[in-house]
């Protein structure tokens, strides 16, 4: 079958990057395992058991060459990948095959890889994370003080400025930040805990002593690059840990996907755009559209994010007793794909935040066209000041601004609020004074200010604890 005639993954031909990709590989999978049983090996020897240098030497030399159609044959034979595996390193290890995997249940190797492709996993969407949050941090301080309108209900709402805006897509992903954090200072392998969870084989092998097998659990946990195991298990690490993975995972979705949704709300009213190259093509018939094509993928993606937490979920909720088999196949699935999905929205969003297109003179026209009607207070109280019926005036602006409202929406005209007002002896106003006072820097209330202290204090904190992390640059494939 050609690499065209049957199903490819979209995460490996167009979305996912190599790194993301190469973690959940049958190469890196099984190179743990192998590795999994060297440890064993290893520790077994340390704890007193008769196990040979040349037998754990002859398993490092072999442990990077994986024979895979072996392994194909044997899983076909047998029907269980692990033991499919066991004979595999066992033919190419003869003097070790009679202690490889000894006192171990399937879970030792799979479950415990698993973890270890876990860590891995989630410290690259840290690094993503951390990467798309200085850019985020540098697009807010760039433009910490350049008025916009607000939105509530995407109805025309109070200024605010394009770096307040950003600080909040900033928080959300500091935010998620926060959660992986957490979730890497509390992740622990299994460890070597048995059929069942209590280490009956391993008690066996050290004749009843049940510190050794205590220190057996605690140094695998070690080689592992863990303080220390799970304290306690059926056959299998508790499910609840991928499906916390899945849910931050998910909660990555959520603020990508609004991100997206507010740059795809800004390109419609031509304030704030993502990159768009010089030979890309937005239509295929309407040549003149910029599409947000990045911006929809992200959408795309992050839902998919957002439903995969399901996935974990349901298999945590699902097992019986000490385990049952079908997390597998879902496991195969939801993890491998969630993060791979993870991975490409992250890349994305970096992509987009570090080259996020202003047009300032989009926005303050958009502003000054509705500027009038949230300068109606400010003009309230003026005339109040000079000795005007508040309550009179108040019923006066409401009609002016009904009025100009029509005016903009049924025939298209400009709104004529302020003109409107100079008009009416009882504001005693003049219409020059009134445009003179529209500068939008006096209706932003504090928001140049809570940018300025967000990204100086919180934000700032944060991310200096990351300094350390540096990616590079990769390149989105479409």
């Amino acid at each position: 079958m050609s690499d065209h005639s049957g199903y490819q993954s979209p995460f490996s031909q167009r979305y996912a990057s190599w790194r993301m990709q190469s973690l959940f590989s049958d190469e890196h999978k099984f190179g743990l395992w192998r590795r999994l049983w060297i440890w064993l090996a290893q520790a077994e020897q340390a704890m007193g058991l008769p196990i040979t240098d040349e037998q754990i030497g002859q398993m490092e030399e072999q442990a990077g060459d994986i024979d895979f159609d072996l392994a194909a044959r044997y899983e076909k034979e047998l029907r269980h990948d692990v033991m499919a595996h066991v004979h595999t390193f066992g033919d190419a290890c003869p003097l070790a095959r009679p202690i490889i995997h000894l006192g171990a249940t399937s879970c030792y190797v799979g479950d415990n890889a698993d973890i270890l492709i876990l860590r891995d996993a989630m410290l690259l969407v840290q690094a993503r994370l951390v990467a798309v949050a200085r850019a985020l941090y540098d697009f807010a301080d760039k433009h910490r003080d350049l008025p916009t309108l607000g939105f509530t209900h995407f109805q025309a709402a109070q200024p605010v400025t394009v770096g307040k805006r950003a600080t909040l897509w900033l928080q959300d992903v500091l935010y998620d930040l926060g959660e992986v954090e957490r979730f890497l200072e509390d992740l622990r392998p299994l460890g070597s805990k048995g059929t069942t969870g209590t280490q009956a084989s391993f008690l066996e092998l050290f004749d009843g002593d049940w510190d050794k097998v205590r220190q057996l659990d605690a140094m695998l946990a070690r080689k592992m690059g863990f303080d220390k195991p799970v304290a306690v298990s059926g056959q299998t690490y508790s499910r609840k840990v991928d499906s916390r993975a899945l849910s931050i995972l998910a909660q990555i979705g959520q603020s990508a996907h609004k991100f997206s949704n507010d740059i795809r709300l800004l390109a419609n009213l031509k304030e704030i755009e993502e990159p768009f190259e010089k030979q890309q093509i937005g239509s295929s018939a309407m040549a003149y559209k910029r599409n947000p094509m990045r911006s929809e993928r992200m959408a795309a993606l992050s839902r998919f994010l957002i439903a995969n937490q399901q996935n974990g979920a349901m298999t945590a909720a699902e097992q019986w007793l000490e385990r049952t088999l079908d997390d597998s196949a879902n496991r195969r699935l939801a993890i491998a794909e969630g993060f791979l999905a993870a991975d490409s929205v992250l890349m994305l969003y970096h992509n987009i935040a570090s080259g996020l297109v202003v047009y300032p003179k989009m926005m303050e026209r958009r502003l000054m066209a509705e500027l009038p009607f949230m300068a109606t207070e400010n003009i309230l109280m003026d005339a109040v000041r000079r000795g005007g019926d508040r309550q009179e005036l108040h019923e006066r602006i409401r009609v002016h601004s009904q009025a100009a409202a029509a005016r903009v929406k049924l025939e298209g005209g400009d709104n004529d609020l302020l003109h409107r007002i100079a008009q009416d002896s009882a504001f005693d106003l003049d219409e020059q004074a009134l445009r003179a006072s529209l500068d939008p820097a006096r209706y932003i209330g504090c928001a140049a200010m809570q940018t300025e202290e967000y990204l100086r204090g919180e934000a700032g904190e944060m991310l200096a604890r990351y300094a350390d992390i540096r990616l590079p640059e990769e390149e989105i494939k479409v």
